[in-house]
């Protein structure tokens, strides 16, 4: 009896959690951004954090700093040579939206719509954990502009790890709208 009592304890007490997975989501990502005014190709790191409000429908939250530049040098026919390099050129986007989500199975596209800001400033100085800390400290003294992010991509998880794979517009509003590709690719956990 005593151990019919005690499985019955575990099983009550582990099912909600085995079938709450996917009611928030962390992640990390590799971003690259696409400054279509000036043609620079700028690559980054940024985390998000997310939160199920209804079945389909997840509310993100995500930052991401962009310090290294890439450099297309001379392609021939064969081969292209890229060089990524420290730029002094730093972005700093900051974006919040709802993510909507297709299926149910392993592998999942969505649909985003994302409001938020994005900070472009000159910084000498090499990235560091000091230099993004001083970026977000300073953002109300520098140039800030608000952007709309509507994009689209895949996630795929096994258990609780997966990776998400995602593309859009990061459309910024300086004297007018300007449209700007965004890539951003990446691990994340749910539970």
């Amino acid at each position: 009896m005593k151990r019919v009592a005690l499985l019955l304890l575990l099983a009550g007490w582990l099912v909600p959690l085995a079938s709450a997975q996917d009611h928030v989501q962390l992640g990390a990502y590799a971003d690259y951004f696409r400054v279509s005014q000036t043609n620079s190709n700028m690559a980054g790191l940024g985390g998000r954090a997310g939160f199920k409000v209804f079945p389909h429908v997840m509310l993100e939250g995500e930052m991401s700093y962009d310090f290294k530049q890439a450099f297309t040098e001379r392609c021939l026919s064969s081969s292209c040579t890229v060089t990524v390099a420290n730029s002094n050129l730093k972005v700093l986007h900051g974006l919040f939206g709802p993510k909507i989500i297709a299926g149910h199975g392993a592998i999942r596209p969505f649909l985003t719509v994302k409001g938020g800001f994005v900070n472009f400033q000159l910084d000498p100085r090499p990235a560091s954990f000091g230099t993004f800390t001083s970026s977000v400290d300073n953002l109300r003294a520098n140039n800030v502009s608000g952007i709309l992010y509507p994009g689209a991509g895949l996630e795929g998880h096994i258990g609780p790890v997966g990776l998400r794979l995602e593309a859009g517009d990061e459309i910024y509003f300086a004297s007018g709208a300007h449209h700007n590709p965004r890539l951003a690719f990446g691990p994340f956990i749910r539970f």
